[in-house]
């Protein structure tokens, strides 16, 4: 009888995210992950315990490429920007899969060295205690809020168009902002709304 085939749980995370990116999350199953590996379901389960353990393997091998190494000399705005933009480009690569890397920021490895590297950032810019932990989560709330639009709710998609055919009578400032919003590309939205989130941080700085 022949030996069980032998795996990384790259090579798992790999053939799990092939399935995504061809089919949609809804397609992310056990047995269709075997499929791509050409071996049985349960043999799978010799690698991860469960669907979620899965999903957190899916998640960190999207994020594993950020790089989060930065140049010591460079403003601490910049970096913060610079690491937004490098997470954001990794996220969206695979935009089916969006929910798993949003979902397992919190035990996927490489989200856990992507926020340590945020934290350092803003620890030298001179972020600590509560003020630190509001300035880490509002980062990563702008990012979360950001990739769900861009990919589920995006500026240049038809439910912008919708609005913006709003009665102008009933709705005049949602006519005209989509209108705008229309006309306007994902990366307009991620370097307005990193401008807009990094004046603020910068005020509460400046406020002490």
């Amino acid at each position: 009888m022949p030996r069980p085939r032998s795996l990384t749980t790259d090579d798992l995370a790999t053939a799990a995210l092939a399935v995504i990116d061809r089919a949609g999350l809804p397609a992310l199953t056990m047995r269709a992950v075997a499929q791509e590996l050409r071996m049985a379901t349960m043999a799978l389960y010799r690698y991860v315990s469960d669907r979620d353990e899965l999903e957190i393997l899916v998640a960190n091998r999207i994020l594993d490429p950020v790089d989060v190494s930065l140049p010591p000399d460079a403003d601490w705005r910049e970096r913060v920007e610079t690491l937004l933009d490098r997470l954001r480009a990794a996220a969206s690569a695979h935009p089916a899969a969006i929910p798993l890397t949003l979902r397992h920021r919190q035990s996927a490895p490489a989200s856990l060295r992507w926020i340590e590297a945020m934290l350092t950032v803003l620890t030298e810019a001179g972020f600590t205690g509560s003020e630190r932990v509001i300035a880490q989560r509002t980062i990563v709330g702008f990012l979360l809020g950001y990739l769900q639009n861009a990919h589920y709710a995006s500026l240049i998609g038809p439910g912008t168009a919708r609005l913006a055919q709003a009665p102008a009578e009933e709705f005049p400032l949602l006519a005209e902002t989509a209108a705008q919003a229309s006309t306007m590309s994902p990366d307009d939205e991620f370097r307005g709304g990193t401008a807009l989130l990094l004046e603020g941080l910068t005020a509460r700085l400046e406020q002490r």
